[in-house]
């Protein structure tokens, strides 16, 4: 923390707050009224508090390196020589002999998915002075965004849970932590509430302002492709599952339901596995004959290398770069993703808290599963998206359980299917009990 932190943060909290309470009318009722204004606080608080943690528990770590170590060397170029600053916050992350002595000091400067993070801060710390404190209230607004946006998806479905689903989406601990200052996941999480907005409005109900919601989607998909491509690969699969039970449902003869249905089935298989080969296409390591090899590289990576000091190391078996040997892996990944650490596997207070949080999720998991609330999802008593919210999460869970291998790392990996399960959760016990 630096004297201008002191200074601009104040200045660029009272201009968000102004905005706030005058969007506020405009994407709230008079149920989720008292929500907006206490979920961006606690996104701001989250954010500074990453900050502070990173600085005086950690002394390093992903933020510093995005900004002190990225962003701030851009910012300070910005005030010497403006054009130079703005070819590397939007050229190629590529060196040229004029800018090496900026660029080589920049850590992530030739990681392009981790690069976007420095570019986006760096234009931040243009209109915050290159404040850390005040940049990262900007990201928590950003990540604000998304998450309200996904909560607005939720409610239009279930509003008699409008409070449960407050808390399920906008006030989880480890998502306003994890995903409130400068990291990959503030940007991710708010780009998969939007996406979720987006294809919902635009392909689901149907209705909205249609190029809004292209922009919106647009957008979205752009920066989950750029900074996380693996978060596509699962909301492709599961909203194509939400789409067709929505669809099917939507058809009252039988007859008619039965020949549509395999047809449908298979027009939305092919969508699917189409996305996903073009997201492979742009980035072999995320092609369908890497994926193995990839998740195995990764796991290895960041338990015994970059996220060696995150956290406690965790296996579930032998990786060997084979779909056979990831998949038996299945159960393990998804049960570390969502239920571990469990309470004797606590190292550090962080863990504690993940455990906690852990806990709680599994308790109101075997509620659901030994009560039979999940039937709601079978005979499609509730709406197709907690189809769609189970299918994401267990295959995320999947995903990051099996490719991180660090108990630290998974905490922040695994925020996106945080507020989808939770909420899941909630809407079975609560429609059952209605």
């Amino acid at each position: 923390m630096e004297l201008k932190d002191f200074v601009v943060t104040p200045i660029v909290l009272f201009i968000v707050y102004i905005l706030a309470y005058i969007i506020r009318p405009k994407v709230t009722d008079h149920n989720t009224r008292r929500y907006f204004i206490p979920a961006l606080t606690v996104k701001i608080i989250g954010a500074i508090a990453l900050g502070l943690i990173y600085q005086f528990y950690y002394g390093f770590g992903d933020t510093f390196w995005y900004h002190t170590y990225g962003s701030q060397i851009i910012w300070e170029l910005f005030w010497e020589h403006p054009i130079d600053a703005l070819r590397i916050i939007f050229g190629d992350n590529v060196f040229v002999p004029d800018l090496y002595m900026y660029t080589s000091r920049i850590r992530y400067f030739e990681d392009a998915d981790t690069f976007f993070i420095v570019r986006l801060a760096a234009i931040f710390d243009i209109f915050t002075y290159g404040s850390y404190a005040a940049t990262s209230v900007l990201f928590a607004v950003a990540g604000f965004t998304g998450l309200w946006a996904m909560y607005q998806v939720f409610y239009y479905r279930f509003a008699n849970l409008y409070n449960y689903l407050a808390l399920s989406i906008l006030f989880v601990p480890s998502v306003v932590f994890w995903g409130s200052g400068i990291l990959k996941d503030t940007i991710t999480i708010s780009a998969l509430g939007w996406l979720l907005y987006a294809f919902d409005k635009l392909i689901i109900l149907k209705r909205g302002k249609l190029l809004f919601l292209i922009i919106v989607g647009i957008i979205a998909i752009y920066l989950l492709f750029v900074v996380k491509k693996y978060i596509l690969f699962t909301f492709v699969p599961s909203a194509m599952a939400w789409f067709y039970v929505s669809g099917i449902k939507k058809l009252s003869n039988v007859f008619v339901k039965i020949l549509i249905a395999p047809v449908l089935l298979a027009l939305v298989s092919l969508i699917a596995v189409f996305s996903i080969n073009k997201i492979g296409e742009y980035d072999k390591k995320y092609a369908i004959d890497n994926l193995a090899k990839t998740a195995q590289i990764t796991a290895y990576d960041i338990a015994y290398q970059t996220g060696k000091d995150a956290g406690s190391t965790y296996t579930l078996g032998e990786l060997d770069g084979t779909y056979l040997s990831l998949f038996k892996l299945f159960p393990q990944a998804v049960n570390v993703a969502l239920f571990r650490p469990y309470i004797w596997e606590v190292r550090n207070p962080f863990m504690l808290l993940a455990s906690i949080e852990s806990t709680f999720i599994l308790f109101l998991t075997v509620t659901v599963i030994f009560k039979k609330y999940w039937i709601g999802i079978i005979n499609q008593k509730v709406d197709a998206i907690i189809l769609f919210s189970i299918i994401f999460t267990v295959s995320f869970a999947f995903a990051v359980g099996v490719s991180t291998f660090n108990f630290g790392t998974l905490m922040r990996y695994k925020i996106p299917l945080m507020p989808f399960y939770l909420s899941s959760l909630v809407v079975l016990i609560k429609s059952h009990n209605k």
